[in-house]
């Protein structure tokens, strides 16, 4: 009983545009002008030839044949009126279709935006906690540059030695002074660099949270980082999370060659998300939101740029690593969406 409930509107859909077809349409007009008008041409000319003949015997192959002829284009002509047919009632019902399934994605949204901030997705709460600890980063990166790798108490230059009547003492090295606090912070590695991409995974995940303060410290991660988490929280607001994506995995080599600047089909199968709803929700987002169309912009600009930095010293196990982060799932989504990735 479930299931003829569930195929009830569907069955009456389609009896009713059955129902629509029932009377003379404009193909069954156009059929019947056509054969009338064929019936009437053939009966024409052998009426005519007939007079001719003094003689009138039966000849059965004479006859096959022109029944064929008679017949045969109008059985040809019915049955182009009848697929004529069969095309617009398939056309409507592919429209039809089509408009609910908008109607219930529409409707999906709209429940994902209107569960308020009772219902909010686990990854959802992990963005905003990546937001708050980036704040905190940001008030004490001074107090991580001067201990990071230090072993103790940070050392305090000395002042510069005083110039005599002399000159200064040619043994003395200068000391470079106003260096910028990040420049003195060793270089950020490549697990921390990756760990910092995938963002952490629960609030009490303190080698990721360590990982993206060490990448927030970095001039050229930071900005990275910021602009994934702006796409993430955006896409976040449609109920698209990189945790629900599962793309094909490429090659090692497909990303050194999109690191090389190569474009098109030989880089396609970095595009490898297959959500049909993530990509459709996408693609009307980047249509209708231009705040969303630049911060999809500007992240995929950066991305591309670390990435060709990265590439440089990364082993194919760094790439695949890489891969599996938030941050490339969804450059993977955008980028297929942009056509950037062919």
């Amino acid at each position: 009983m479930a299931e003829e409930k569930k195929n009830k509107p569907f069955e009456l859909g389609v009896f009713s545009a059955l129902g629509r077809e029932g009377g003379l349409t404009t193909a069954d007009i156009v059929a019947l002008a056509l054969s009338l008008v064929w019936l009437a041409l053939a009966g024409a000319f052998f009426t005519f030839a007939r007079f001719g003949e003094t003689q009138l015997s039966f000849d059965p192959l004479t006859f096959i044949l022109v029944l064929l002829a008679v017949v045969m284009p109008v059985a040809l002509i019915w049955v182009g009126a009848s697929a004529a047919k069969s095309a617009r009632i398939m056309r409507e019902e592919s429209t039809r279709l089509q408009a609910a399934i908008d109607a219930m994605r529409h409707t999906y949204i709209q429940q994902q935006q209107s569960a308020g901030m009772g219902i909010r997705p686990s990854v959802e709460q992990k963005l905003d906690e990546i937001a708050q600890a980036q704040k905190q980063t940001e008030s004490v990166i001074a107090t991580f540059a001067t201990r990071r790798d230090r072993g103790g108490a940070a050392p305090v230059a000395p002042p510069p030695a005083p110039v005599t009547a002399r000159g200064a003492d040619s043994d003395q090295p200068s000391l470079a002074l106003g260096t910028p606090a990040e420049e003195m912070l060793p270089p950020l590695d490549t697990e921390e660099f990756i760990r910092a991409l995938n963002f952490p995974e629960t609030a009490e995940d303190r080698e990721g949270f360590r990982a993206l303060r060490r990448a927030l410290e970095d001039r050229v991660a930071a900005k990275l980082v910021r602009s994934a988490q702006d796409v993430l929280t955006l896409l976040s607001q449609d109920g698209i999370y990189m945790d629900d994506l599962r793309p094909d995995r490429a090659r090692p080599e497909v990303w050194r060659k999109f690191a090389h600047g190569e474009r098109g089909p030989a880089v396609a199968a970095l595009g490898g998300v297959r959500d049909r709803s993530c990509l459709a929700l996408t693609a009307g987002r980047m249509k209708q939101d231009p705040i969303f169309r630049d911060a999809a912009h500007h992240f995929l600009r950066q991305f591309d740029r670390v990435l060709a930095e990265f590439e440089q010293t990364a082993s194919d196990q760094d790439l695949a690593d890489l891969a599996e982060t938030r941050t490339s799932r969804a450059f993977m989504l955008l980028g297929r969406v942009t056509g950037m990735l062919g």
